[in-house]
Parts: C-alpha cells; structure tokens; sequence
C-alpha cells in the first residue's frame, strides 16, 4: 500500500532543542565533534556511529550508502571495507568524499567533506585481529558488491572457512582494511523552532587552524 503524497508533504516535525552559537563551539572542529558524539551515545542512540559515505562513481554519479565509524582524531574519521568493493573503487578513482551523521533524537546533523586515504596496513591488521572471528571470515568469503548467485553459496563459504580456521588465525585479506577521511570542511547542525536552524561551519584555513563562519538555516 502506498503513501498518499498529501501526508508525505505534511509529516513535519517541530525542534525545540538547544541553540549553537559560534561563541560556544570548540575552536577544533574534532573537540566539538568529540562533544556532540559523546552526548549521542549518552543519549543512548542505537549506533550512533553510523554515518553516510557518499562518494562518486567512474561515470561521476553520486552513489552513498551507511557505514560505522571506527574512530576520529585529530587526522580525520576512521572506517574499515572491502577495497574491491564499489565504494572502494569509487574512493580508488575519485578520493573526495562526504560523510554525514543523523542524531534525530538530539536534532543535529553533522555534514564532512574532505578526502580519504587507506590507513596502513598495520593499523589495518590491529583492528582486524580486534573483531570477533565471525566478522573476520565474513571480510574473507564476501566479494562485497559483487552479483552471487545465491545465500546458500556465501553461508557455504562461511562454514568451510570456520572449519579450515577452527584453531588458527584467520590472515587479513590484502583487499579489506581501513580508510581515514581528512576533513576540509564540518558543518554541525542543530534543529531549531520554526525551522530557523543552527548551522555553524568549520573551514580549513590551513595545518593548524580553522575558520567558523555561520550559514542561514
């Protein structure tokens, strides 16, 4: 059954959560990431690290999808994939890429654009080794965005890949690792009344620091 376009037109939600000014923000933009995303996981958001990775294909069209984020610090916002994957191959071509997060529970947003770049490998292998052995086959049997010919074949896979590994180590692929996404631009938004929105901005002026600037709702 579908939904009628007059009530898709009036879902419509009011924000009445607290302002953001740039007097208040951290001058890095990686501190007030830090702020916001504690306070998401506080809020107990169901995985509030996940976020959209938009990149582009061979033929320049946008492609996203959802992926978790591993970590941030001061170089950028971290990941693990496939690198034969799409998204790998269109990160290959084009390594400029957007991330962006949704807390609806909060009202805030926070959008990144900047470039990605694989993480070392040794990086790669210290979080492979962290995850349960579960994951590790299944980065192992997926040829991940590849057509298969059914679930049966995969799970097969899967149990001849347990069994060969029952009491070793599982070796990480060359082709699955990790990315680091270096910002060049973070905007933070928070939901405001009548859609007055708070939009603050944090633009790369250069290595050391950053320009706030405030953008209309």
């Amino acid at each position: 059954m579908s939904v009628e376009k007059e009530v898709i037109e009036s879902l419509r939600q009011e924000y009445c959560s607290e302002n953001l000014s740039e007097k208040d923000v951290a001058k890095d933009p990686i501190k007030q990431f830090g702020k916001w995303f504690k306070e998401a996981m506080d809020s107990g958001i169901q995985e509030p690290n996940a976020m959209t990775l938009a990149t582009t294909t061979i033929d320049r069209k946008p492609s996203a999808r959802i992926v978790l984020l591993k970590g941030y610090e001061e170089r950028g916002f971290i990941f693990y994939s496939n690198y034969l994957s799409a998204k790998g191959k269109e990160m290959a071509k084009n390594p400029v890429v957007a991330l962006v997060f949704f807390w609806p529970e909060l009202a805030r947003q926070v959008r990144i654009e900047g470039t990605v770049e694989k993480l070392s490998k040794e990086e790669s292998e210290k979080y492979f080794y962290s995850r349960p052995k579960g994951s590790q086959i299944g980065a192992v049997v997926s040829p991940q965005s590849q057509v298969i010919e059914n679930r049966a074949t995969l799970e097969k896979s899967w149990e001849e890949m347990e069994l060969r590994y029952e009491n070793k180590n599982i070796p990480k692929p060359a082709y699955w690792g990790g990315y680091v996404v270096k910002p060049q631009v973070i905007e933070f938004w928070q939901g405001r009344p009548s859609r007055l929105h708070d939009r603050i901005v944090y633009k790369k002026a250069d290595k050391q620091s950053w320009k706030i600037v405030r953008l209309a709702p």
